[in-house]
């Protein structure tokens, strides 16, 4: 079926155009039957179908549909592949539920590990993110439904998230929080891009051209329309101009009477509604060819759902007693064990086709073991000291405690941010009670980022992090508990140590009522946000920079409970053999990586092979090393495989906000491979030489350090600089004066402007310093 959608356009009147950029309802867009424009329905995700039965309405219980693991279990997978699977599952979904676009996937940084809303993001690292965004949209737009990529942008916490000022500075933009959307705009150009509520500098999200229009669609190349987040649009015809294609939800008859009084008025370019009007039906029309309705495999996503779950678990501590060796006897210990925390609270809760209890599950692998069950806390915040003294009774008539913890969700989820990294007092007191009673306990925690653990990390014989594990989540722990799968997870974000310690938290927080995809800092006040969250007077202010996670802790030499790339295996691994294509190459050609990988333990395996780049020198601040590849790559015991990296010019370059472009510069380039962001196996360095010929950033203000670094000044002005030299130590004295005032000229003058500079010596020059300048510039432009 073709549509004519420049003919439906011409035929349109101005009121059903103003109607089209308006939702119908809260979940579809407006038909306009005359002309054959069916209505799009969309739905929630990221990690299920939000699907409600009446599209009219917008908080009853929605139909049947599989909970996958959030997006922080997704992350810790670090398997795109696997990714990509699930969202082909996802899709299928949506179209059997008649959907036409799936809003997700979360696509913000972790700035903090306190935002509410985490376990719908990635990672701390915008590479990994990037990587995992795209396979998703990927996997969901092969079923021929859409996508909707979120929150766009700087989105990264819940505290006044529908009014905050997000002030970053334009390398911190463009370096952290927006290259994962534009990996996945230019990779997998999902059907729209879902604006946030907050300002960004000063301009709401949904009114903010700059972002909407010169970098989403302009320079990364678009295609789809930008939709609102709900309720995000505050000047109807403002967001048109700037970009923003859709509001919802709707119906908003004023909103539409606005935009045509803008037209009529002239306040709004009717060529910009029919950008916004031909986005839309581009889109609508897309999904209008996808047949849909019928069933969908619930059994076979309900085990895409355990797998994914199960490779996103961390092993983050084990003394040797996982995997579980037959136990006669085991202590269930918590309610989570019976009432699993597996998805979090809000827009993406989703009515899961089926849940698996981990009380359940793991009776079922036991393999004839008695099982014995104390529900260790309440579901509330109050502290009951009974039913501690229950769990460590029946700790200490079991061989094993496997002890279940999870935050109830009161404490995190979307609409507030969580106030401490903190489990209950209940939850910590239980653990330090029950790990001293029976040595042999391995602790089970569900939560949607780093919590703390040093309080009580000695206790445990072993500690699996499951994060917000999806319907199948029950499964998947008895798979790592007792061997039938060997946890394979990484960290995607760092646990502090404390939360002072991490970059963003200066004002303290308040509270409005697989390997580790991130770093578990040792506190709360380790993490590099604490000195600028969640922001005052309706300003926070990003003032950590490029500095978020792992590149925070690298710099500052803070330590950490368990940095971002990190999980333990039942199995170990050897890297060796780190080959370069080359050891010098032009950032044109990029370059090729391999290295060999061994299985040197007893099981098989998979390991995820990191690639960080450390630049040695740059004119611009850089973090220490930043991640720019990755393989999860699965091993027999005694296997070797070769992982083979591209790195392309990107991997090596930085924003530089003056030539407002990326940046490649001449130099040494150390490239590490590694098994976490603090445990490098091997590296070389390579010589990078740079093709780009940028103009001249000198100005009237340069001073001489930038005048002798600037490539074209130093041959212009070096000449004279000599000269500057030796007149100005002739007119103090020379040594002796340096010795009389007691400092080093030179090196008073490197930070003087040029200018400046020549004028303590204007009498002895033959023309006026500007002259001077201006000569000198004319010749570097």
């Amino acid at each position: 079926m073709t549509f004519n959608i420049q003919s439906i356009i011409e035929q349109m009147t101005l009121e059903e155009k103003a109607a089209l950029c308006t939702g119908a309802g809260p979940w579809a867009t407006t038909p306009i039957e005359r002309l054959g424009v069916p209505e799009l329905v969309v739905a929630d995700g990221p990690h299920g179908v939000r699907r409600l039965a009446d599209v009219n309405t917008m908080g009853a219980q929605s139909l049947p549909a599989t909970c996958f693991p959030t997006a922080s279990a997704q992350a810790a997978t670090w398997n795109v592949a696997l990714i990509k699977e699930m969202g082909q599952a996802l899709g299928a979904e949506t179209r059997a539920l008649n959907v036409g676009v799936l809003l997700g996937p979360g696509n913000n940084m972790k700035r903090t590990p306190l935002c509410g809303r985490n376990f719908e993001y990635y990672a701390e690292d915008p590479y990994l993110s990037g990587e995992m965004v795209t396979n998703f949209i990927q996997g969901v737009q092969s079923q021929g439904v859409g996508t909707s990529l979120k929150h766009y942008a700087a989105n990264n916490q819940e505290f006044q998230r529908f009014s905050i000022n997000a002030e970053v500075d334009e390398r911190a933009l463009r370096e952290i929080y927006l290259p994962a959307f534009e990996s996945a705009v230019k990779r997998a150009q999902p059907w729209t891009v879902m604006c946030a509520y907050n300002k960004l500098n000063g301009v709401h999200c949904s009114e903010n051209y700059e972002l909407l229009v010169k970098i989403l669609k302009e320079e990364w190349g678009f295609e789809g329309f930008v939709v609102s987040d709900w309720g995000a649009v505050h000047d109807r015809a403002a967001s048109l101009q700037a970009g923003l294609d859709l509001e919802m939800p709707g119906p908003k008859a004023r909103r539409v009477q606005a935009v045509v009084d803008a037209v009529q008025m002239g306040d709004l370019d009717e060529a910009t509604l029919n950008e916004s009007v031909r986005r839309i039906l581009t889109v609508v029309f897309k999904a209008a060819e996808t047949p849909q309705g019928g069933e969908f495999a619930v059994e076979a996503h309900h085990a895409v759902a355990r797998k994914v779950a199960a490779e996103g678990m961390v092993l983050l501590k084990n003394n040797g007693i996982l995997p579980l060796a037959q136990p006669q006897s085991l202590a269930v210990i918590g309610r989570s064990a019976k009432e699993p925390r597996f998805q979090g609270g809000g827009s993406s809760f989703v009515n899961a086709t089926q849940v698996d209890i981990p009380f359940d599950l793991v009776q079922a692998a036991a393999s004839g073991a008695t099982l014995s069950y104390a529900v260790g806390y309440p579901a509330d915040l109050s502290f009951e000291l009974p039913l501690i003294m229950e769990a460590v009774s029946v700790a200490q008539a079991a061989e094993v405690a496997l002890l279940f913890v999870a935050l109830p969700s009161s404490i995190e989820s979307e609409g507030y941010d969580r106030p401490n990294l903190d489990l209950t007092p209940q939850q910590v007191a239980l653990i330090k009670a029950v790990t001293a009673a029976q040595p042999k306990t391995v602790v089970i925690v569900s939560s949607s980022a780093a919590v703390a653990m040093q309080e009580w990390l000695d206790g445990p014989a072993a500690i699996l992090e499951t994060w917000f594990m999806g319907q199948a989540g029950g499964g998947a722990i008895a798979d790592i508990l007792f061997g039938h799968v060997n946890p394979s997870g990484k960290l995607a974000e760092t646990f502090p140590l404390k939360l002072s310690d991490t970059p963003a938290h200066l004002f303290g927080h308040v509270n409005p009522s697989g390997k580790l995809a991130e770093t578990f800092p040792l506190k709360l006040s380790d993490t590099p946000a604490h000195l600028n969250f969640p922001g005052e007077q309706g300003v926070v202010r990003y003032g950590e920079g490029l500095f978020i996670g792992y590149r925070y802790y690298d710099a500052k030499e803070v330590p950490v409970l368990f940095p971002f790339g990190y999980g333990l295996s039942y199995t170990t691994f050897n890297y060796d053999n780190l080959h370069t294509s080359a050891t010098t190459f032009k950032d044109v050609d990029g370059l090729t990586v391999s290295v060999d990988v061994t299985n040197t333990g007893a099981r098989a395996g998979q390991e995820i092979v990191q690639l960080y780049v450390h630049d040695h020198e740059s004119t611009l601040v850089r973090p220490q090393k930043e991640l720019k590849g990755f393989a999860k790559v699965a091993l027999q015991p005694g296997e070797t495989k070769t992982v083979t990296f591209s790195l392309d010019s990107r991997a090596f370059a930085y924003y530089h906000p003056g030539h407002k472009q990326w940046v490649t510069e001449e130099g040494q380039f150390d490239i590490l491979i590694a098994a976490s962001a603090t445990d490098i196996r091997c590296s070389q360095t390579v010589t990078l030489q740079s093709t780009q010929d940028l103009p001249s950033l000198l100005d009237h203000e340069s001073t001489i350090r930038e005048w002798l670094t600037d490539r074209r000044g130093k041959v212009v002005f070096e000449p004279m600089f000599q000269k500057i030299i030796a007149q100005m130590g002739g007119a103090m004295g020379g040594e002796e004066a340096e010795n009389a005032i007691g400092m080093d000229m030179v090196g008073f003058m490197m930070d003087l402007p040029l200018l400046s500079a020549l004028h303590f010596q204007e009498s002895q020059l033959p023309v006026a310093p500007e002259t001077i300048v201006d000569d000198l510039l004319r010749q570097v432009r």
